[in-house]
């Protein structure tokens, strides 16, 4: 048992170049050592019901490492539609997470993707698919039903998962105001590109990446994001859809940036 710790915290030291201790523990930092590597609190990375994260430099560290290459954003969609699916499947009790978004996905010393910070999740009963609550979740990432104080499901976190896969794939913020007005808007921006059939825009033009799983993609995302709930594919077939075992068809206009404030 002492070995395997070993083991697993001299493999994390390798990737990530921290430093091994000798009780085998997590580093422990004054709160002036806080102060320091994180510029003293001044970038805020996301905030939930827990705390604040805030971004820090530790000595060694490399926070300019290129962005993943293709097959690593495949297999980054890939985790974090199985582990949505844990929770709203495959768990005792279904899970909605209630705030999927990039800064609640962690990756392991392994390169897997991990879901993060259930602090807003709701536990559904056994025979419950549906539940009332006040809005949660983060702006850019909220299904249109939280604006419309309707009862959510767990194809709230379907829709989340859309935009973080547009996310993943454009290796971009939802929300960017320094682009032109067209291209501002994630979700936008990616339907037009597919309705003119011009979806390497998308994408680094120098970029290994494959057109026709690029659609795939897209498609997917489209599917996750349309306004209404029921339109919307189970995390069940959405990881079918991301591995290739069925066949995805033509997704309509979302439409749902044009009905949500």
């Amino acid at each position: 048992m002492y070995k395997t710790r070993v083991w697993a915290y001299r493999k994390i030291s390798e990737n990530l170049n921290v430093q091994l201790f000798e009780d085998m523990g997590p580093r422990a930092f004054s709160y002036e050592a806080l102060e320091k590597i994180t510029d003293g609190f001044k970038e805020e990375v996301g905030r939930g019901s827990f705390g604040i994260v805030y971004k820090d430099i530790l000595y060694g560290s490399n926070n300019s490492k290129p962005k993943p290459c293709w097959m690593e954003r495949m297999r980054m969609a890939i985790d974090i539609a199985h582990g949505i699916l844990y929770l709203h499947e495959e768990c005792e009790n279904p899970i909605i997470h209630c705030d999927i978004k990039p800064q609640n996905i962690l990756m392991d010393e392994y390169g897997h993707a991990k879901i993060s910070d259930f602090g807003l999740a709701k536990l559904l009963e056994h025979d419950q698919t549906k539940t009332s609550t006040l809005i949660r979740g983060t702006r850019g990432y909220v299904a249109p039903e939280w604006h419309k104080m309707l009862p959510i499901t767990v194809k709230v976190d379907v829709y989340s998962f859309g935009i973080v896969l547009f996310n993943i794939l454009c290796c971009r913020r939802n929300v960017d105001n320094s682009l032109p007005d067209g291209e501002a808007i994630l979700e936008e921006w990616v339907y037009e590109c597919y309705e003119a059939g011009e979806l390497l825009k998308l994408v680094d033009y120098d970029e290994d990446v494959e057109l026709k799983r690029l659609e795939q993609m897209v498609k997917i995302g489209l599917w996750c994001i349309q306004e209404e709930p029921s339109l919307r594919p189970s995390m069940k077939r959405v990881v079918l859809m991301l591995e290739g075992t069925v066949k995805i068809p033509v997704p309509p206009n979302p439409a749902s940036f044009l009905s949500v404030v």
